[in-house]
């Protein structure tokens, strides 16, 4: 009688083998080039603390159009009130942006729905509307650097609430460069309340800028985990737009009898600071964490103060520069680390 090797019969542990062997190797029909890599590797991750070059160079953007905000609205505020002016850049993002967006809501179905728009709201009225309005008033009384120096307290509030609502805690220098920093804001108030009454109307309106510019910060960053950068920033302003909507009349009014420049100032704020920078923004605000971001902000009151300077000749009082040093000497501490 034959054996069951010799008739060449596979056993069961035989056969198992062979479906063993067939799973590991791969078909010879459909080789792999030696160095191509498989679909399913995974893109090797960035070290911690490091960003990839887009992010770095999203965080440029933003500062260079951000500072250049600062003097274009000084230069166009002779011919527009803030709420006018805010109106109409926030018109202007929204026409640019949209043509940007709106194919990819048609395509992707990416409306907001239900709860999600409560933090899109939020945003959109202090970011885009409260803040853009009370900067804009305020540069109606301080120039361009100064503003853009008492604005800068936004990186320290951002850490305090980020202390207080993401649990983070307050570290030493923490304290200590937040006390440094509120100490330049009083010295720049100090320097401005011996010129005029208006002058720290002017602060105290930069401060209320700054701190409805912290809160949205907190606000954007879950939103950002929902939608991409562009998204997010569309919403917000068209929710900032119609907030503006009362002043569409005062307006038309300021944009016939404003001047070819004024008009093109006005233009260029909506598509580059608004459209732009603030996409730039939340893209790197999807990236980074919400503290460390906002540190960058402290390369805007320099980069503003220059600007100004080559574009409006406007040099900021010894009192708004030593109180802009104490500020990011301030705002440095905070960087430090306890050990």
């Amino acid at each position: 009688m034959a054996t069951t090797a010799e008739t060449g019969s596979p056993t069961p542990d035989s056969t198992r083998r062979d479906k063993t062997r067939e799973k590991t190797q791969p078909d010879s029909t459909h080789e792999v080039p030696p160095h191509a890599p498989t679909p399913t590797s995974p893109k090797p991750p960035l070290p911690p603390g490091r960003i990839s070059r887009l992010g770095i160079a999203a965080v440029v953007v933003t500062v260079v159009l951000w500072a250049s905000a600062f003097v274009g609205i000084r230069a166009v505020g002779p011919s527009f009130s803030p709420g006018p002016l805010t109106l109409g850049r926030l018109a202007v993002a929204a026409v640019v942006l949209g043509l940007v967006v709106l194919p990819q809501l048609r395509k992707r179905s990416m409306l907001p729905q239900g709860r999600e728009w409560w933090p899109i709201l939020a945003y959109g009225v202090m970011w885009f509307g409260g803040y853009n309005v009370a900067l804009n008033a305020a540069e109606h009384l301080l120039d361009a650097g100064t503003a853009a120096l008492l604005i800068n307290v936004n990186p320290i509030l951002v850490a305090v609430m980020a202390g207080l609502i993401l649990k983070e805690g307050f570290p030493r220098w923490l304290i200590i460069g937040s006390l440094v920093a509120f100490g330049g804001v009083a010295v720049i108030a100090l320097g401005s309340g011996q010129r005029s009454t208006a002058d720290v109307a002017g602060v105290l309106l930069c401060l209320l800028a700054a701190a409805l510019a912290a809160v949205s910060v907190i606000v954007q960053k879950p939103v950002l985990r929902k939608f991409p950068a562009a998204q997010a920033t569309w919403f917000g302003i068209m929710v900032g737009a119609v907030c503006c909507l009362p002043f569409s009349g005062q307006l038309l009014t300021e944009l016939q009898a404003a001047p070819l420049p004024a008009t093109l100032g006005l233009v260029y704020l909506g598509v580059f600071p608004t459209a732009i920078a603030f996409t730039t923004w939340a893209y790197a605000l999807s990236l980074i964490d919400a503290g460390r971001l906002a540190a960058t902000t402290y390369l805007v009151p320099g980069t503003t103060i220059l600007i100004s300077w080559l574009v409006l000749g406007e040099i900021p009082t010894i009192w708004g520069l030593v109180g802009g040093v104490i500020c990011l000497v301030g705002v440095g501490l905070t960087r430090r680390r306890s050990r």
